[in-house]
C-alpha cells in the first residue's frame, strides 16, 4: 500500500488529493489547486471569440503552452505569466515537488464561499502540470469537470489503513482514543464525551452504537452518493457515450452534445472495462514477478563477483610474492588494474539493481492502486479513469521488454598472469593477451584501380605485400580533416575495401592504411591524396600521389547511399571489429572530428552556388522507436511521444536543400524539422536542447526553436500532403524554411557554425517522406539575386 501513495498525492500541492476533479487529458487535480493555477488568456483566444469566429467546436479548446503565446510573440509559455487583467504580472512559484504553479491575482473567495462556487475570471486558462497539456474553461469554469470519487474512496481507504487508532471527534484540545461509533450520527466517541454528547435516554437511546472498528468497516461500506451529469446536475448518469468515453444522462443524449453519438449500457460497460483493466494487470503482474526474481539474481552476482574478486586477488598476490623484489612495483600496478575491473562490475550491477529497484516499485505502486480502483462498486466514477488506467497499465508493461531482465555484466575475471619468464623479463611482465608474440606486419599496399570518390564519398582498397610472412589482424585507415590537418582514424576491421561517405563537397583529402596484430602495428602505407566532387555535373574525378609525376584517372563509381557510418563495400561481412586497445574508437566522434568546424575552409564558389547531395534517414544513430520504410526514406514512430531521427549526411559548407512530404497527419500533432548535431537528445522535440536549430508546427502555425527557447510565431500550418523544406546555407550561415514552397516566416536562423545534419522529430501520429538533391526553391534564389 505504501508504494501507492504517490499515486494518490497531486502533483501541485503535493498531499493527497481534496476534492479531486478530472481534467480532460485523464490526470487529476485537487479543486483548489486547480484555481491556483489558473491563468486569464487574451480575449481572441476564449472559446467564446473563436466560436464567434466559426473556429471553436468544443466546450474545451486544448492548447499547448509549448506554443501558445500569451501576451508576446516571442514567449513560449514556460516563463511567468501575467495575472488576471486587473492584477500586476505575478511570477510563478513552485509547489513542494517543483511543479509551476501561478498564485490567482484576485483576492481569494469570501470566506462562505466554497472553491467550487467562487466565481471564476472570464476567459481563464489551466495548464496540466503533468502533461502541460492546456485547455480554456468555458462558462461552467472548474463545475465543468467531473469529481473523481473513485480516487476519494481510493484515499480515504489507504488514510483509515494508517491510522493507528480511531479518535475521539468531539473532544476540544488532544482527542482521546474512540471506544464506540453511533451508526445514525456517524460520530466517533469516547467514553466522557458520549455521556457528555449522546446519553442513552430519550431519543439518542434508540441510536444504535458500534465498536470503532466495526463503525469503520460499516462506514466505508456505505453507499456514496450517485454521480451527477456535469452539464445537467440534477439528471443522474445513465449511459456511457463509446466516442466520447464518458457517462452521459439521459437530457445529453436528447438535447445535448452527445445525442448522435453510439452509447452503451452504463453497467455493462463497467463491467467490460473491468474485465480489460484486470486482463492488462495480469500481465503486468507477470512483468513484476519476473522482476523480483531478476533483482535476487542480481544480488547473487554481486556476491560472486565478490568471491570471484577475492580469489583472483589472492592467486594474483601469490604469483607476485614468489618473484624477487623487482616485482614489487609491477604487482601494485596489476592489483590496481584489477580492483578497477572489480569496481567497474560492481558499478555496472549496481546500477542496474538500483535502475530495475525503481522500475518495480513504481510497477508495484500501479499495480495497487489499479486494485484498488478495481475493488470500486461505482461504475461511472471507475469509468471517467479506466481507459487511462489501463493505457498506463499497458505501457508500463512495454517498458519490461525485451533486455530490460538480462544482466549487463558477467562474474568472471578473464585476466590470466603468466609468471614462467626469466628475472630479466619482470619489467615486460603483463596480462597474457598483452603481451607480444610475434613479429609486426608489413605495411599495406594501396589497390589504386580500385579506389576512387564519388559525390562526398571516397572509396579505397588495399592489401598485404606478397611476400609478407606476417598475417595481420586487422587494418587502421586514417584520412586527414580535408585542410591539411591532423590525420584521424575512421575504419579500425579486418576488411581490405571502405567507403568513408559523409566528406565535405568540394574538398582535398590525404589518406593512408597500417596493419596490425597482437604484437603491434606496421607502418604507414603511402599516402593517397582524394578530391571530392565539386558538383554532380562531374564526370570524373582525379586521385593523385604525393609526387606529382603520378596521376591517374579513376572511373566513376555508381552512387554511393550517403552515410555517417564507414563500412566496407561488400555486403555480408562484418563491418567492423574494434580492438580493446589503443586504435579502439567511436565511429560517429571521428566523423564529426573531421568534419568540425575549425577544419572548415572558405568556398571558393559564389555565395549561392549549390553542392547537391542525396542522403537518405540513419537508423543507426535514430531512436528505437522510429520506423523506417521505402529505403529510409520514409519514416514514423511507434510512440506518442516526440522522437529525433537524423539524416546520413551532415554538412558544414555549401548550400543544401531537402524537403518532406507529410504523408500522414492524425490529431494535430507538433512536427518539428531542421537541423542538428550528431549528438542531439533523441527522445525529445527537436529544438529542446541546444544540439538541434528547428521549426516545429501544428494545423495552424509554427514557431521556430533553439536551446527550448521559442521565437517568431507564424500563422500557416501543415496538413496531410503538405511540404515542409529545410535550406540550410553555410555560405551566409543561415537556416530558413517553407512550407508548400512559400518561405515560413523570416530567416530562422543565424551564425551556422559547424557540422549539421537532417534532422526530424515526430510520433506516431505522423509519417514524413525525405526528398533529397533538390536545386533552391524560387524565393531564396530571387532573393539571392538581389542581394
Amino acid at each position: 500500500m505504501e508504494e501507492m501513495e504517490e499515486e494518490l498525492k497531486c502533483p501541485v500541492c503535493g498531499s493527497f488529493y481534496r476534492e479531486p476533479i478530472i481534467l480532460p487529458c485523464s490526470h487529476n487535480l485537487c479543486q483548489a489547486c486547480a484555481r491556483n493555477i489558473l491563468v486569464q488568456t487574451p480575449e481572441s483566444e476564449s472559446p467564446q471569440s473563436r466560436r464567434a469566429s466559426g473556429s471553436g467546436v468544443s466546450d474545451y479548446d486544448y492548447l499547448d503552452m509549448d506554443k501558445m503565446s500569451l501576451y508576446s510573440e516571442a514567449d513560449s509559455g514556460y516563463g511567468s505569466y501575467a495575472g488576471f487583467a486587473s492584477a500586476p504580472t505575478t511570477p510563478c512559484q513552485k509547489s513542494p515537488n517543483g511543479v509551476r504553479v501561478f498564485p490567482p491575482a484576485m483576492p481569494p473567495p469570501a470566506a462562505h464561499l466554497s472553491a467550487s462556487l467562487a466565481p471564476v475570471p472570464r476567459n481563464s486558462c489551466i495548464t496540466c502540470p503533468q502533461c502541460h497539456r492546456s485547455l480554456i474553461l468555458d462558462d461552467r469554469g472548474l463545475r465543468g469537470f467531473p469529481k473523481n470519487r473513485v480516487l476519494e474512496g481510493v484515499i480515504d481507504r489507504y488514510q483509515q489503513s494508517k491510522a493507528a487508532a480511531l479518535k475521539c471527534q468531539l473532544c476540544e484540545k488532544a482527542p482521546k482514543e474512540a471506544t464506540v461509533m453511533c451508526e445514525q450520527c456517524d460520530v466517533f466517541y469516547c467514553d466522557p464525551c458520549r455521556l457528555r454528547c449522546h446519553p442513552p435516554r430519550g431519543p439518542l437511546a434508540k441510536h444504535r452504537l458500534v465498536p470503532p472498528a466495526q463503525g469503520r468497516v460499516s462506514r466505508r461500506l456505505s453507499p456514496r452518493k450517485i454521480s451527477t451529469c456535469t452539464d445537467h446536475e440534477l439528471e443522474n448518469h445513465s449511459m456511457y457515450c463509446v466516442q466520447c468515453k464518458m457517462p452521459v444522462c439521459y437530457q445529453c443524449l436528447e438535447e445535448g452534445k452527445h445525442s448522435s453519438h453510439e452509447v452503451k449500457a452504463l453497467g455493462a460497460m463497467w463491467k467490460l472495462h473491468k474485465s480489460q483493466l484486470s486482463q492488462a494487470l495480469n500481465g503486468l503482474s507477470d512483468r513484476a514477478k519476473e522482476a523480483k526474481e531478476f533483482l535476487v539474481q542480481l544480488r547473487n552476482m554481486v556476491q560472486q563477483i565478490q568471491e570471484n574478486s577475492v580469489e583472483f586477488e589472492a592467486c594474483l598476490v601469490a604469483q607476485c610474492d614468489a618473484l624477487i623484489d623487482a616485482l614489487n612495483r609491477r604487482k601494485a600496478q596489476l592489483l590496481s588494474r584489477v580492483n578497477k575491473e572489480h569496481e567497474h562490475k560492481l558499478k555496472v550491477v549496481r546500477d542496474q539493481i538500483s535502475h530495475c529497484t525503481v522500475k518495480l516499485r513504481q510497477t508495484t505502486g500501479l499495480m495497487e492502486y489499479c486494485l484498488e480502483v478495481i475493488k470500486e462498486n461505482d461504475p461511472s466514477g471507475f469509468l471517467q479513469i479506466s481507459d487511462a488506467l489501463i493505457r498506463r497499465v499497458h505501457m508500463t508493461e512495454d517498458q519490461w521488454g525485451k533486455g530490460t531482465l538480462t544482466p549487463r555484466m558477467t562474474t568472471d575475471f578473464d585476466l590470466n598472469l603468466d609468471n614462467t619468464p626469466l628475472l630479466q623479463s619482470i619489467h615486460q611482465l603483463d596480462f597474457v593477451q598483452m603481451k607480444p608474440s610475434s613479429p609486426v606486419p608489413a605495411a599495406p599496399l594501396l589497390q589504386l584501380e580500385d579506389c576512387c570518390t564519388h559525390n562526398n564519398s571516397a572509396t579505397l582498397s588495399w592489401k598485404q605485400p606478397p611476400l609478407s610472412a606476417v598475417m595481420a589482424e586487422g587494418y587502421i585507415l586514417e584520412l586527414d580533416d580535408g585542410n591539411g590537418g591532423q590525420f584521424r582514424e575512421v575504419y579500425v576491421g579486418k576488411e581490405t575495401m571502405c567507403t568513408v561517405d559523409g566528406l565535405h563537397f568540394n574538398s582535398t583529402y590525404s589518406a593512408r592504411v597500417k596493419a596490425f596484430n597482437k604484437t603491434g602495428v606496421s607502418q604507414y602505407s603511402k599516402t593517397l591524396v582524394l578530391q571530392t566532387s565539386e558538383d554532380t555535373d562531374s564526370e570524373e574525378q582525379t586521385l593523385a600521389f604525393p609526387s606529382p609525376s603520378e596521376r591517374l584517372q579513376l572511373r566513376r563509381m555508381s552512387p554511393f547511399s550517403s552515410t555517417l557510418n564507414l563500412q566496407p563495400n561488400f555486403s555480408g561481412r562484418s563491418c567492423f571489429d574494434i580492438r580493446s586497445s589503443s586504435h579502439q574508437l567511436s565511429l560517429h566522434s571521428s566523423l564529426q572530428s573531421l568534419n568540425v568546424s575549425g577544419c572548415n575552409f572558405e568556398t571558393q564558389s559564389p555565395p549561392y552556388s549549390q553542392l547537391v547531395a542525396w542522403f537518405a534517414f540513419d537508423p543507426g544513430s535514430a531512436h528505437s522507436d522510429i520506423i523506417f520504410s521505402n529505403d529510409n526514406l520514409t519514416v514514423t514512430c511507434s510512440s506518442y511521444d516526440d522522437r529525433v531521427v537524423l539524416g546520413k549526411t551532415g554538412f558544414s559548407k555549401g548550400v543544401h536543400y531537402w524537403e518532406l512530404t507529410v504523408d500522414r497527419y492524425d490529431n494535430h500533432p507538433d512536427p518539428a524539422f531542421g537541423v542538428a548535431c550528431i549528438d542531439v537528445m533523441k527522445d525529445i522535440m527537436l529544438g529542446k536542447d541546444d544540439k538541434a536549430w528547428a521549426m516545429y508546427v501544428d494545423n495552424n502555425r509554427s514557431w521556430f526553436m533553439h536551446n527550448n527557447s521559442h521565437t517568431n510565431r507564424t500563422e500557416g500550418g501543415i496538413t496531410k500532403g503538405a511540404t515542409v523544406g529545410v535550406l540550410l546555407d553555410l555560405n551566409r550561415k543561415t537556416l530558413t524554411f517553407s512550407i508548400n514552397e512559400d518561405q515560413q516566416g523570416p530567416i530562422a536562423f543565424e551564425n551556422m557554425e559547424g557540422l549539421f545534419f537532417p534532422a526530424v522529430s515526430l510520433n506516431r501520429n505522423v509519417q514524413v517522406t525525405l526528398h533529397t538533391g533538390l536545386p533552391v526553391p524560387d524565393f531564396y534564389s530571387s532573393r539571392a539575386s538581389i542581394a
